[in-house]
Order: C-alpha cells, then sequence, then structure tokens
C-alpha cells in the first residue's frame, strides 16, 4: 500500500505520520508537497496536523487553495481515501469535502490532552479493525476544535452513520463533561457520503507506539490497511 502525506507549509505533523506509516507499519509513503497537482499514484492521502500557512485567517482556510486540493478533491470524487487529522480535518472542511465547521474551543485556550472517544460505526474504511461501542483513549491539540454544523447537517451525520468517533468518558458515555471543545454532539470525526473521505481532531499518529503511552491510534491505521486489502 502507498501512502501519501500532504505538507502544506506550516504544516507539523507530516514527519509523525510519515514515521508512523514507514517504521511501524512498513508501507510505503512518500510527502506530497502542496503545489503537486498529481495524486493518482496513492492508495490513501493524509493531510496531517499542523498550522497551515499560520493559520492566520482561519484554520485550513488559506490551505484549501493550495494547487494539491483540486487533486485532492478529485482524488476524492473518485473514491480514493483520504483522512484529515486536526487541522487536515480543518483543511478538508474548508474544501468542502466534508461537510460542517470549526469553532474556536469553548474554553478560547489552546487544549493537548488524551482524551477517550467512543467508536459510532466500525464499518467504515477507518474503523474495521475496532468493535462498536469501543473505547480508544488518543490525545488532541487544538485551539479550533468545536465542531458545527446546521440541524439538518447534524441529523444526516447521525441517520447516515456518518459520526465515527464520539468523545466521552472511559467508560464509553458521551456526556458533556468527556466534551473537551464544547463540539456538536461531541463529535471527534465524521465522513463524507462516501465513506472515503474522514476528518478527526484527535491524533491517531500519536498514539501508535507504547513510548508514547497509548497504541490506540493502530486501529485507525489498521483499518486503512485492511480495507485497501479487501479485508475490512
Amino acid at each position: 500500500m502507498k501512502f501519501g502525506v500532504v505538507v502544506f507549509p506550516g504544516s507539523n505533523c507530516e514527519m509523525d505520520c510519515h514515521h508512523v506509516i514507514d517504521k511501524v507499519l512498513g508501507e510505503d509513503v512518500d510527502y506530497v508537497w502542496h503545489q503537486e497537482t498529481d495524486v493518482s499514484r496513492y492508495d490513501c492521502l493524509v493531510l496531517p496536523g499542523g498550522f497551515s500557512y499560520g493559520d492566520y485567517l482561519r484554520c485550513g482556510a488559506i490551505a484549501r487553495f493550495s494547487p494539491v486540493m483540486e487533486a485532492v478533491a478529485g482524488y476524492a470524487r473518485e473514491g480514493g481515501l483520504v483522512i484529515g487529522i486536526c487541522n487536515g480535518f480543518q483543511i478538508l472542511l474548508e474544501a468542502g469535502l466534508l461537510p460542517g465547521a470549526m469553532l474556536r474551543n469553548t474554553c478560547l485556550h489552546f487544549i493537548c490532552c488524551f482524551v477517550h472517544l467512543r467508536v459510532e460505526n466500525a464499518s467504515t474504511p477507518w474503523t474495521n479493525a475496532a468493535a462498536e461501542g469501543q473505547v480508544l483513549r488518543i490525545p488532541i491539540a487544538h485551539n479550533e476544535g468545536n465542531y458545527t454544523a446546521d440541524a439538518d447537517t447534524l441529523r444526516e451525520l447521525r441517520e447516515q452513520g456518518r459520526i465515527i468517533l464520539r468523545y466521552c468518558d472511559p467508560e464509553g458515555a458521551v456526556s458533556e463533561e468527556a466534551n473537551p471543545n464544547g463540539a456538536a454532539d461531541n463529535i471527534a470525526g465524521i465522513c463524507n457520503e462516501g465513506f472515503n473521505v474522514f476528518g478527526l481532531m484527535p491524533h491517531p499518529e500519536r498514539a501508535s507506539e507504547e513510548l508514547l503511552g497509548s497504541t490506540d491510534g493502530m486501529v485507525i491505521w489498521e483499518s486503512i490497511m485492511a480495507h485497501h486489502r479487501g479485508k475490512g
């Protein structure tokens, strides 16, 4: 399987993603500079976290105009797998590849900590290695992760099983207290209608080795590979 990790000016998690794919998963991976216009050689594209273009306007709002994003949109329309992590999720929203928008965290502070996530749909390319209702422990690190959408969009996400991850407590209970940033419906990750585009605020690449304090992020990577091999 061949991964492409898209790098925007200001990205800072691309090396973490590259490391996990190359050294932990043992898969082929390239960096893809934001000026690239052909991504057809990849089996999965990763939009990593960071501060694309400094996030000076609105997180991801400038990155969406990078030349590579037109190629990413075409790749997604053809059914290609695209995962956006943290800033990558924000870019997917700004590009219209996922519905909704991000607000600042309700506490108005940057948050960097481990959170618990409940797997809401285990029948996707991103979560097939998990069990429905499984609780994952994966870190977040963001200032603008308060997902929001209008009522109709939230209803569609719920009815179509496109809410993939929700913030919860260690026992799996979804509550206001377990919601670190005020996200609507405790949403931590969603998919598009085709389930081939996935955005999430937590960082699975930071929970993929024992020395990082959790390996729960491996569920995401292993699901992607299982799906590619026709097993998930």
